[in-house]
C-alpha cells in the first residue's frame, strides 16, 4: 500500500457513526499501510484494534466489538477451514485481503461468510470503498467471482434439493413405491382400476396414498404423478 493520505471515499459518509475497522494481518507494511490509512479518514473511520496473528485475533475481535473486519488469508497460522468458523462467531462483517491470485481460495472465503475479497495491492481507495459497501450489508466483488459463486450456490442448493427428495422417498415402503409405480403407469385411470390391478380394496388404497402424500409432502394424484415425473430414478420407475 502506498504511503500517502488520501481523501474520503465517495462512501465514507462525514458526520455519520463512524465504522469501527478491525486489522488482521502478519505482513507489518501493510498494517502500516491500512493503518495510516484509517487515521487519515477520521472521524468516517476508526481503528477499532489490530492483530498480528489468528491466534491473537478470535481473543481481541469480542472485545473490540468491531463493524468491519479485516482478514488476511495469508497469515501462517491461518488455515481454510478456519475462516468458516472465525466467520459464524463474530457479529462483524469480514473482509478478507490476500496476496495471492487463487480464485478457488477467494471463492471459497465468500462461499463461508466472508462479504467480499481485497487484494493486498488494492489502492487505498478500494479499500476504503470495500470497507463501506460491505458495513452496508453489499458484497465486494467484481462480476466474475460474483458469477462464480453464484453457480457454486445454485449447484449446492440443487445438491440439497436432491438429498431432501432422496430423504423423503426413503420413507417408502415398498409396496408403497409399487403404489406409485402403478398410479405413474396407469395415470389415467380410475382409483377403482387402479385399486383392482393392485389387489386391494379403494379404501386400502385411499389409505396408502394418504401416507404416500404425507411423506412425499404432496396433497393429491396429480402432485404425485408430477412427483413421479421428477423424481423418477429415485423411485425406481
Amino acid at each position: 500500500m502506498q504511503q500517502k493520505t488520501v481523501g474520503s471515499a465517495h462512501n465514507l459518509q462525514q458526520g455519520s457513526t463512524p465504522i469501527r475497522v478491525f486489522l488482521i494481518s502478519g505482513h507489518r507494511i501493510l498494517l502500516w499501510g491500512l493503518q495510516q490509512l484509517i487515521k487519515s479518514n477520521e472521524p468516517a473511520i476508526q481503528l477499532a484494534g489490530i492483530a498480528t496473528s489468528y491466534a491473537e485475533a478470535r481473543a481481541a475481535v469480542a472485545a473490540a466489538s468491531p463493524d468491519v473486519i479485516l482478514l488476511d488469508l495469508d497469515l501462517p497460522d491461518v488455515h481454510p477451514q478456519d475462516i468458516s468458523a472465525f466467520v459464524s462467531g463474530c457479529s462483524a462483517r469480514v473482509l478478507v485481503m490476500t496476496g495471492r491470485d487463487d480464485q478457488s481460495l477467494h471463492d471459497k472465503a465468500v462461499l463461508d461468510g466472508a462479504r467480499g475479497v481485497l487484494t493486498s495491492q488494492a489502492s487505498p481507495e478500494s479499500f476504503l470503498d470495500a470497507i463501506a459497501k460491505v458495513h452496508e450489508g453489499q458484497l465486494w466483488l467484481d462480476r466474475a467471482a460474483t458469477g462464480r459463486i453464484f453457480v457454486e450456490l445454485s449447484r449446492r442448493q440443487t445438491g440439497q434439493a436432491a438429498d431432501k427428495e432422496s430423504s423423503r422417498i426413503s420413507t417408502l415402503t415398498e409396496r408403497e413405491k409399487k403404489i406409485v409405480a402403478c398410479i405413474f403407469e396407469n395415470s389415467g385411470d380410475t382409483a377403482r382400476t387402479i385399486a383392482e390391478k393392485l389387489h386391494i380394496s379403494e379404501s386400502t388404497l385411499r389409505n396408502h396414498l394418504t401416507s404416500i402424500y404425507g411423506k412425499l409432502g404432496i396433497s393429491n394424484r396429480f402432485e404425485l404423478i408430477s412427483y413421479a415425473l421428477k423424481n423418477g430414478p429415485a423411485l425406481s420407475l
